[in-house]
């Protein structure tokens, strides 16, 4: 019953806080004059992908870097199947080709290479230190690039809000987020071990849910607020940090060995989600493609039972 409430709690939790989120991702993007697209691929992803963060440290530094690789993979595979996915059902998204720019392709690109990387079985330092590498060369270069564009930023309505707002409202929003991650993983976990569920399976699917948070929450609520924008920046920019960054950071602190089919798997709905996601010629991507990520979604899952 306890972790049933602390899942309930979660829910309700994210809601309050992905509402005080996202006004503070468009106040940010006023008050740096630079488009939505960009605060939400850089500063809205790294937020929402600070729970991926905790975790797969707290678990390298504990010499269990693997559930920190199952987490941030996993959640990949979460944010664009079922959270998308989810957002789709909604109705469809409109999007241009900047949105769909390099940051995409690179997204693309990351698991490719920690197939790469992985096949071996083993995640060494030295790879760890390549993906943070890439991870920093894209960061640099996107916030170049957004410095070099201010005067061509989207203008957005972001009310009465001063930057000092923004920033204490990103900081109450994303630590209520937070902590319905934690609150949800915790219940969560509770559940699965009550039925014997393998811990790889938790870290992979419950873990990934539970981190993943956030960036649900600023995607349905971005939709329905009229920014899409910002959900698919979101989304690919908190990919970028998942796969580049803090795999990087949990391979540096502790190498990481792991059966190559299980990260095989997960690395492979991810680069099929990311292709679902890819828009039609009018520039649309479409309620039926929703439909096709949650049933991917669903094919992962019992796969991952599965195995």
């Amino acid at each position: 019953m306890t972790d049933l409430v602390q899942i309930i709690g979660a829910v309700l939790l994210a809601a309050g806080g992905g509402e005080v989120f996202l006004k503070s991702i468009l106040g940010a993007a006023l008050h740096l004059r630079v488009p939505k697209m960009v605060v939400a691929t850089t500063l809205a992803a790294f937020a929402t992908s600070s729970p991926e963060l905790t975790v797969s440290s707290v678990a390298a530094l504990a010499g269990q870097p693997e559930i920190g690789l199952g987490d941030a993979l996993g959640s990949n595979v979460v944010n664009i199947a079922l959270i998308f996915g989810l957002a789709l059902l909604y109705g469809a998204v409109q999007t241009t080709r900047q949105d769909f720019g390099r940051d995409y392709y690179l997204a693309l690109a990351v698991p490719a290479l920690t197939f790469v990387l992985v096949f071996d079985g083993r995640i060494e330092g030295a790879e760890a230190l390549l993906l943070l590498a890439v991870f920093l060369a894209w960061l640099v270069w996107t916030v170049r690039s957004a410095l070099r564009n201010r005067s061509d930023a989207v203008n957005v309505e972001a009310g009465e809000l001063s930057a000092g707002s923004s920033l204490l409202l990103g900081v109450l929003g994303l630590g209520a987020l937070i902590a319905a991650g934690r609150l949800f993983v915790s219940g969560a976990t509770g559940v699965a071990a009550a039925f014997g569920v393998d811990t790889y399976v938790i870290g992979v699917l419950l873990v990934a849910i539970g981190t993943s948070l956030p960036e649900l929450v600023t995607v349905i609520l971005s939709r329905l607020r009229g920014h899409d924008d910002v959900g698919v920046g979101t989304l690919v920019g908190s990919n970028l940090f998942n796969g580049l960054a803090i795999v990087g950071v949990a391979g540096t602190i502790h190498p990481i060995s792991v059966p190559f089919a299980e990260v095989a798997l997960t690395l492979a709905c991810g680069i099929v989600a990311l292709l679902l996601l890819r828009p039609n010629r009018a520039g649309l991507i479409t309620r039926g493609r929703g439909f096709m990520l949650l049933a991917l979604y669903a094919g992962f899952v019992w796969a991952t039972l599965r195995s």
